[in-house]
């Protein structure tokens, strides 16, 4: 059974930093694109940032480019994402997915982004 557990986020004043990880079990994470989603209040679901299979390629939304950075630890099963220079306007709740893997979301993290 697919099971993706995000954690990692919280309040965070503007300029701040957090560090996101979603803990993959229950397929080869090693084999899979792994990608951080988000979805706003009143907004839809939006790619954050994808990470190829080995870790040697990145993707990254306009809006985080520079920002963001997103890893992964094939021996771990862990995917992370490294948030720098935070603003309001990235508050959201953050989850991952493994691409090409059709699995019910997980609870996800909400990241708040606040003076």
């Amino acid at each position: 059974q697919v099971q993706l557990v995000e954690s990692g986020g919280g309040l965070v004043q503007p300029g701040g930093s957090l560090r996101l990880s979603c803990a993959a079990s229950g397929f080869t994470f090693s084999i899979y694109i792994m990608s951080w989603y988000r979805q706003a209040p009143g907004k839809e679901r939006e790619l954050v940032a994808r990470i190829s299979d080995r870790g040697g390629s990145a993707y990254y939304a306009d809006s985080v480019k520079g920002r963001f950075s997103i890893s992964r630890d094939n021996a771990k099963n862990t995917v992370y994402l490294q948030m720098n220079s935070l603003k309001p306007e990235d508050t959201a709740v953050y989850y991952c997915k493994a691409e090409g893997i059709i699995s019910p979301w997980g609870q996800g993290t909400q990241v708040t982004v606040s003076s």
